[in-house]
């Protein structure tokens, strides 16, 4: 549940254009959430196995795969924000994030073209643009948040890459003071479960704890950008289901509950949690700890900068897969 007593948002990691016509309202109006994103993956599958998009797809025979895609897209994205555009109104959040091609993901002024076209097409101010947090990245969060369009900084797994976004994103913000740029705001979306299931094996054979690495890491970026005090930039914590019954399925809600944050979770991770929410505060969790977790690992031969490279170019990866097989289905 939403928590406006400590500024605690949970956004749904989810979007299919049925669920946006009937369900999404409800979990709207009991509170459940205030927000909402997509990324390449959840739009792929919900395109290509959801019968809502057929009647439309049909519509644009002759347009181009992505012209496809995009307009699919658009549609869906500007019926959330129109459903979520209250909330924001009332400064309650209401954001949905759409991300822009990811292979723009190294081209800067690309990103920036991009961004620019797709906010303008929805047409709604509570639309974020979620930017992958590569080196070319970081030019266009500025970019864009210095031109009043609010950023999600995607595939975050390093404390380097969020100090970037965070800086790249107080510069935009400054500059769009100076032009009069009206209200944006940024997150900075950490990814945390993938730590867990890329090393919990290894970690078990050298007798350290599991499912401890990604809510750790999660807690040393959030100590990060707190002690910055922006208001109008935060944290989010991203990837937050869990695979398999080892670990409960709110494990990673509860374990990162903490002010002035937002958790973006799949429908069914949401959907346990509403039915027992749990608003004790678990971050944030004293550096020493941190510190001392992570010289463990190093102690023990794990490598982070090792890891957080591979994870981010399995994460971009990833989203080039998804779009491309996206694209393939839908030409």
């Amino acid at each position: 549940m939403v928590n406006r007593e400590i500024n605690f948002s949970l956004w749904l990691d989810f979007i299919e254009r049925d669920y946006l016509k009937n369900e999404f309202s409800a979990l709207l109006e009991k509170g459940i959430v205030n927000g909402a994103t997509s990324n390449p993956a959840i739009f792929a599958t919900a395109i290509t196995t959801s019968p809502a998009y057929k009647e439309q797809l049909a519509s644009l025979e002759g347009k181009s795969a992505k012209e496809k895609y995009e307009a699919l897209a658009i549609e869906d994205i500007r019926t959330a924000a129109q459903m979520l555009r209250p909330l924001y109104d009332d400064g309650h959040d209401g954001y949905i994030s759409i991300e822009v091609d990811p292979f723009l993901c190294n081209d800067t002024e690309g990103t920036i073209a991009e961004g620019q076209r797709l906010f303008k097409a929805i047409g709604e101010p509570n639309v974020m643009v979620k930017v992958p947090a590569t080196q070319a990245g970081y030019g266009a969060m500025t970019t864009l948040m210095a031109e009043g369009i609010s950023v999600n900084a995607t595939l975050v797994f390093s404390p380097k890459q969020a100090t970037q976004c965070f800086k790249a994103m107080r510069k935009g913000i400054q500059q769009g003071e100076q032009f009069g740029a009206c209200r944006v705001e940024g997150v900075i979306s950490v990814f945390v479960s993938r730590f867990d299931r890329a090393l919990d094996i290894e970690l078990e054979e050298a007798g350290i704890d599991p499912a401890k690495t990604g809510i750790f890491n999660a807690a040393k970026i959030y100590n990060m950008i707190e002690s910055h005090e922006v208001p109008n930039i935060r944290a989010l914590f991203a990837s937050t289901g869990v695979k398999g019954d080892i670990l409960e399925p709110t494990y990673y809600i509860k374990g990162l509950m903490a002010e002035h944050s937002v958790n973006t979770a799949p429908l069914a991770t949401i959907e346990v949690y509403s039915e027992s929410p749990d608003t004790v505060e678990n971050l944030p969790i004293e550096q020493s700890l941190i510190n001392g977790y992570f010289m463990n690992l190093e102690d023990n031969g794990f490598d982070m900068e090792k890891i957080y490279k591979q994870l981010l170019d399995e994460g971009l990866s990833a989203f080039e897969d998804s779009f491309k097989e996206m694209l393939d289905q839908i030409q």
